[in-house]
C-alpha cells in the first residue's frame, strides 16, 4: 500500500490495465460505431464537461429510476442480467477495456434491455461528477487481481477509489465485491470498512440473483474458491 495521501481532486491519474485486446470482429466494431453513442452517459469526459459539473445519473435513463453502478463489467453478463431482472432500475457500467465494451453492447442488443448506460472508461471519471448519495447499489465483480504485492496499490479497494465511491453512494446502499483471490479478500475486508462501509455478509456461495460469469467459471475450473462480500454504506 502507498503512504501517499489521497487527493480527492487529482490533476493526473495513473491508469493500470489494458484498454485494448485482440482485434475486434466486424460485428463488434459495428456495435461500437453504431450503438455505443446512444448508451454513453453525457457529461463524464472533460471534453463535454470541462468544469466537472455534477451530473444526475437518473437523467441517463427514462424517468427517475434508482441508479446502480457496476465497476469493471468485463464481458457484461452480470450487468445485462441485472438490467433484465430489475427493469425498474437504471444501471451504469464502467469499463476501460474496449473489447469488453463491444461484448456488452452486443449483449444489450440481444437481450433488448433499455435500462443501461455505458461509460467506456475509468470509473473514477464518473464518480468525479456524480452527486453525493446518488448511487443505490454498486458492484465490483472479479476485479483485476494484481497478484504481486507491490501492485496491490493498483487494486480498486484502495482509498483512491473507495473514498469517492462512499461519497456517491446513498446511506445504507449495498456494495458487493466478488473475487477468487484470497489476498484481494483480505485487502477488501481491511480497506473497505476504513472508507465508511460496514460488513454485512461474507460468503462462499453467490447472492441469489447472481448469474454465473466467465470469470467465476474460470476460477472454479482452476480450483480457486470464489468469495462474495456485501457491505453497507454508513
Amino acid at each position: 500500500m502507498s503512504d501517499k495521501p489521497f487527493d480527492p481532486n487529482p490533476t493526473h491519474r495513473n491508469f493500470y490495465g489494458r484498454r485494448h485486446g485482440k482485434t475486434l470482429r466486424r460485428s463488434q466494431k459495428g456495435y461500437l460505431a453504431d450503438d455505443l453513442g446512444a448508451l454513453r452517459p453525457q457529461g463524464i469526459t472533460l471534453s463535454d464537461n470541462p468544469d466537472r459539473n455534477p451530473v444526475d445519473p437518473a437523467a441517463f435513463f427514462d424517468g427517475q429510476p434508482p441508479v446502480w453502478l457496476e465497476i469493471g463489467f468485463g464481458g457484461g453478463e452480470h450487468m445485462v442480467h441485472m438490467a433484465a431482472t430489475y427493469p425498474g432500475i437504471g444501471i451504469v457500467g464502467c469499463e476501460p477495456f474496449i473489447n469488453g465494451v463491444a461484448m456488452l453492447v452486443g449483449k444489450i442488443k440481444a437481450a433488448g434491455v433499455s435500462n443501461v448506460s455505458v461509460h467506456p472508461g475509468d470509473a473514477r471519471d464518473l464518480m468525479d461528477v456524480l452527486p453525493e448519495g446518488s448511487i443505490a447499489k454498486a458492484f465490483l465483480n472479479y476485479p483485476d487481481p494484481w497478484p504481486k504485492t507491490r501492485h496491490h496499490r493498483r487494486r480498486f479497494v484502495t482509498p483512491e477509489h473507495l473514498i469517492p465511491l462512499h461519497r456517491v453512494m446513498a446511506p445504507g446502499a449495498e456494495f458487493r465485491v466478488a473475487t477468487d483471490i484470497p489476498s484481494y479478500v483480505r485487502q477488501t475486508l481491511s480497506e473497505v470498512p476504513k472508507a465508511g462501509f460496514e460488513l454485512v455478509s461474507l460468503r462462499a456461495g453467490a447472492w441469489p440473483d447472481w448469474p454465473s460469469t466467465r470469470y467465476e467459471q474460470k476460477a472454479l475450473r482452476e480450483g480457486r474458491t470464489p468469495t462474495y462480500i456485501s457491505f453497507r454504506r454508513v
